[in-house]
């Protein structure tokens, strides 16, 4: 499971930060979160296909965030694409999507299906079939209009010590099928030279879940502790958090509905991720140092308690392995 960044600028694009948009590649698939201007031109320098693109995430209808959907649906249906596409978003997603298609006099050649999420937290997705699968959540953020974040989660099925079941003598066939998706059997056993009936439950035969993938992608926001603690609930592993100013400048953020590098952190050490990734950085810097002295003095400060969480600053086209929980492409 990789995380491309397409864009990691925050309104105002520069030379070397496009606007936002991140893809997931999961199973031979996309899934795209936010949808910023020259998207298809991001895209094309990275391994991320657009006609693999089946789920289209979008956290708030900034132009920064979205101007990037008409182009790239339109080159959908020139490329004939035949496969539904889904679009989820906040209240006027839907609208905002017609516009587009009939402002531009686009013909699409495919279905558009456009979800439109209420500000609550909620399961959106959820492709569980006997414990494999994964999960995406949405959970309302605190920008100047309404927005989300998401969550991806990676489900794994407990897997079954076959030590036991012989031990036990199940045999292989349906009453195994039915303890792995979290059911009890009944089977039948000699014991003190009689044949009895015996109940088998789920937890005689399987081991711990084998955890899966996860991360959550913030948009734009201030910080929203409780998101914070739901994403503890939900053991993530990774967070993507907007921290489009250092926290010299929480004037800024506060005044633009944004956060700030610390509060970023913040959100990231109540959490309990492994991994935070900041993104959406402000125009104004030409460099990243004002964050990597902030991250350096926390890694410094954490070192003396023996803990610190992995920091990561976003950078376009940089690939983030989500299951080694490392960059990929730390030399560009």
């Amino acid at each position: 499971m990789i995380l491309t960044f397409l864009g990691t600028s925050a309104s105002v694009p520069t030379k070397e930060r496009a606007h936002t948009g991140l893809a997931l590649r999961y199973n031979g698939e996309y899934f795209l979160f936010d949808c910023g201007e020259n998207i298809q031109r991001q895209m094309m320098n990275t391994n991320v296909s657009p006609m693999k693109i089946n789920n289209i995430f979008i956290s708030h209808l900034h132009g920064d965030h979205v101007l990037g959907l008409g182009g790239l649906l339109q080159s959908m249906a020139l490329s004939n694409r035949k496969k539904t596409l889904k679009i989820y978003g906040p209240p006027k997603t839907a609208e905002m999507i017609e516009y587009i298609l009939k402002i531009g006099y686009h013909s699409i050649s495919y279905e558009i299906e456009v979800i439109e999420l209420e500000l609550k937290p909620n399961k959106i997705i959820s492709t569980s079939k006997s414990g494999n699968g994964y999960e995406i959540y949405c959970y309302p953020t605190n920008h100047s209009v309404p927005s989300l974040a998401y969550v991806f989660k990676e489900l794994k099925a407990p897997k079954m010590d076959m030590n036991k079941v012989r031990e036990l003598g199940i045999e292989i066939g349906s009453k195994l099928k039915d303890l792995k998706d979290g059911n009890s059997v009944e089977i039948e056993i000699f014991e003190n030279g009689q044949i009895i009936t015996k109940t088998i439950v789920p937890e005689d035969v399987l081991v711990s879940n084998t955890e899966g993938v996860s991360f959550a992608y913030s948009g734009d926001t201030r910080p929203v502790y409780n998101f914070a603690k739901f994403l503890n609930d939900l053991n993530c592993k990774v967070l993507v958090h907007e921290a489009t100013f250092d926290s010299s400048l929480l004037e800024n953020a506060l005044e633009t509905m944004h956060s700030t590098f610390e509060e970023a952190l913040k959100i990231s050490e109540i959490s309990g991720v492994k991994q935070l990734i900041i993104t959406h950085i402000s125009a104004r810097y030409r460099s990243v140092k004002a964050y990597e002295t902030e991250i350096n003095t926390y890694l410094e400060k954490s070192t003396l308690h023996g803990k610190s969480i992995k920091i990561e600053i976003a950078r376009d086209f940089m690939e983030y392995d989500l299951k080694k929980l490392k960059v990929l492409n730390s030399d560009k």
